[in-house]
């Protein structure tokens, strides 16, 4: 189940958008830069969500639009022929830095710590099995239950549900919730990309 397999189907939709960025000038590294502030922007609103719902709202839109920056960076990039190892690195360095923000700031909002700890290990365990691949020879692991495409539409779909309804679900309220996919199934999603790199390694 991972929207990353619709990354062919996005990138044509970017199309208009890489056209305009491209006429303003724009590099693929600004975009990065503008994907990390707006990041930023998102786990601030998320750590207010809990004592002004619309908060939530922001969150999402931002959770959303960091999503659409972070593949417009590499759309651009195609598009200018500039595409680089220092580029992708630093592609993967910000959207890490991008992950744990929101992460902090909707645990942080909620008061859990436990459970933001367990969410960042699963998200950052799921990231590093990716591109470890990549650093023993083999190809990005991109697949898995909950890649990262899959984690910006889960937060940006739960802060709507957090603005609408802000009652707890069995103790726990649904930005919880997500913290606990988060760390389950991300550790899952670590497993799955270690066992078909070890499989492609024989």
């Amino acid at each position: 189940m991972t929207l990353d397999r619709l990354r062919p189907l996005t990138d044509r939709l970017l199309d208009p958008f890489v056209a305009v960025s491209v006429r303003l000038g724009l590099t693929p590294n600004a975009v990065s830069v503008v994907a990390l502030l707006v990041a930023g922007g998102a786990a601030v609103a998320f750590y207010f969500g809990p004592s002004a719902p619309s908060w939530y709202l922001a969150g999402a839109f931002l959770v959303f639009l960091n999503g659409l920056l972070d593949l417009l960076d590499g759309a651009i990039a195609r598009e200018l022929g500039t595409e680089s190892a220092a580029g992708d690195l630093l592609d993967h360095v910000f959207d890490r830095y991008a992950d744990l923000l929101v992460l902090v700031g909707l645990a942080g909002g909620i008061d859990r710590w436990d459970l933001g700890v367990a969410a960042i290990t699963g998200v950052l365990m799921t990231s590093y099995l990716g591109t470890q691949a990549q650093a023993v020879g083999l190809d990005r692991v991109y697949g898995g239950l909950l890649g990262r495409a899959d984690r910006l539409a889960l937060t940006g779909v739960v802060g709507v549900v957090a603005f609408v309804y802000g009652e707890p679900i069995r103790g726990l309220s649904v930005v919880g919730w997500l913290l606990v996919v988060f760390a389950v199934v991300g550790h899952f999603t670590a497993i799955q990309r270690l066992v078909v790199s070890l499989r492609d390694l024989d």
